[in-house]
């Protein structure tokens, strides 16, 4: 592995953190930073909660700065204008992308890899799991559950809003003969969850290979065998049904699971799902009520919602 890397930074709103994140993992990016005052502000004022947390972030103005680390290569400027393009196409989804602005700075391997490290502590993120970083130490308090995990290079490491409403319903809602489908698994922080609190059998699934193979090494590193990460979409990939499924993605693509993903939930069994930005909450429901799910909860933390909603 080279030495010299390039660090992509986007300055964005808090708003935007998971869908531009999204977007460079979609890329060749190694590695992530991410610093939002918005987070931050929350960790401080439910102190019990946390470990750790660096105040400097609170100097992050006018809403988050996300940082992208790539091998300084000929695909480069090809994910450059990826990347800025995607970003400008944002407002289209209804999420607003703040500055949108992207600069590229050469960085050091060491500089880089110390860096997103440091910001990423033992995080209590519900009223029992715990999320940890596998080179971080964490004595479990009480009953609290411990989901060991390395981000790498796939999406969710617990501490962003919708995550963390999305860890609350698995806990209120995982019954020891749960079956779950968790949709776009990413990391697999809600797959990992769901079996830490209980539940009979997981399937994660997600489109992109590099969630898949990151979700599968996370597994191992929480010894459970009840796991399962496919690569690919539901409707392909997954036979039978569940008590829960669960998404954690955005509006349109809930919206348009709204209609088929009910032929894998067993009658009386919940869909959660999030990744939904308030403005477009009303849209998911009315898709969800007209196919046939009675919403049960509707949860807000800060710009996002949760949804929890049960099969007629």
């Amino acid at each position: 592995m080279g030495k010299e890397w390039v660090e992509v930074s986007i300055f964005t709103s808090s708003e935007a953190v998971e869908a531009v994140s999204g977007i460079l993992y979609n890329t060749g990016v190694k590695g992530l930073a991410i610093e939002d005052p918005q987070d931050m502000e929350f960790k401080k004022k439910h102190p019990g909660d946390w470990d750790y947390f660096d105040e400097s972030i609170l100097d992050v103005k006018d809403g988050a700065l996300i940082k992208g680390y790539y091998k300084n290569d000929s695909k480069l400027n090809e994910y450059l204008s990826y990347i800025k393009e995607s970003i400008n196409n944002l407002e289209q989804f209804g999420i607003d992308k703040g500055k949108g602005l992207v600069t590229a700075a050469n960085v050091n391997e060491e500089d880089w890899e110390n860096n997103w490290k440091k910001y990423y502590k033992p995080t209590k993120v519900g009223e029992r799991i715990v999320v940890k970083p596998i080179w971080e130490e964490y004595k479990p308090k009480d009953d609290e559950l411990i989901v060991e995990l390395d981000p790498g290079m796939a999406f969710g490491t617990g501490t962003h809003e919708t995550t963390r409403m999305c860890i609350k319903a698995l806990e209120k809602h995982v019954k020891n003969e749960s079956t779950v489908f968790d949709i776009g698994t990413g990391s697999g922080i809600l797959s990992i969850s769901a079996a830490k609190l209980g539940a009979k059998k997981v399937v994660g699934v997600d489109l992109d290979p590099v969630a898949v193979k990151s979700a599968s090494e996370n597994i191992k590193f929480n010894d459970i065998n009840n796991v399962r990460i496919l690569e690919g979409n539901l409707m392909d990939v997954v036979e039978g049904k569940a008590n829960i499924v669960i998404a954690n993605i955005i509006a349109d693509v809930i919206i348009s699971l709204a209609k088929g993903v009910k032929n894998f939930i067993l009658k009386g069994g919940l869909f959660i799902s999030s990744g939904i930005i308030n403005d477009r909450k009303d849209d998911v429901i009315r898709e969800l009520k007209k196919n046939d799910f009675d919403i049960e909860e509707v949860n807000v933390d800060g710009e996002w919602v949760c949804i929890v909603a049960r099969v007629k």
